[in-house]
């Protein structure tokens, strides 16, 4: 069996954080961490060495561009690849498959299929 691939999710919607941790955890191919704000999620970045972040752009606390310019700046957490989870950009934005690689950054779109993210975690770890 394949090991599997840790994932942290920030986002500051606690029901989003909710169902896509369920969802990712009943593939059997994902452990699931959850910080609901920027802060805690850059502490748990650096404690967890997650595969990949899942991060919210809007968040009341920091930006998902401040969270992500501080976990680049920081050794330990500099090679995670984040994805981008946006409600700001739609899946016209995105195209077909719902990721999208912009510069070194990839942003997919909310609502999110649970395949769709599926594949876009195999996609970018």
């Amino acid at each position: 069996m394949a090991e599997t691939k840790k994932v942290l999710i920030i986002d500051d919607e606690e029901d989003f954080c909710f169902f896509v941790r369920e969802n990712l955890m009943s593939t059997g191919m994902f452990d699931v961490f959850v910080a609901t704000n920027g802060r805690y999620g850059i502490k748990l970045a650096r404690q967890e060495n997650p595969d990949i972040i899942l991060l919210d752009l809007m968040m009341p606390d920091l930006t998902g561009e401040e969270v992500a310019d501080e976990l680049k700046d920081h050794a330990g957490t500099a090679e995670i690849p984040i994805i981008f989870v946006t409600a700001l950009a739609t899946q016209t934005d995105t195209g077909e498959g719902g990721l999208k690689k912009t510069g070194s950054a990839y942003f997919i779109s909310k609502p999110i299929r649970t395949r769709q993210l599926v594949n876009a975690i195999s996609e970018v770890v």
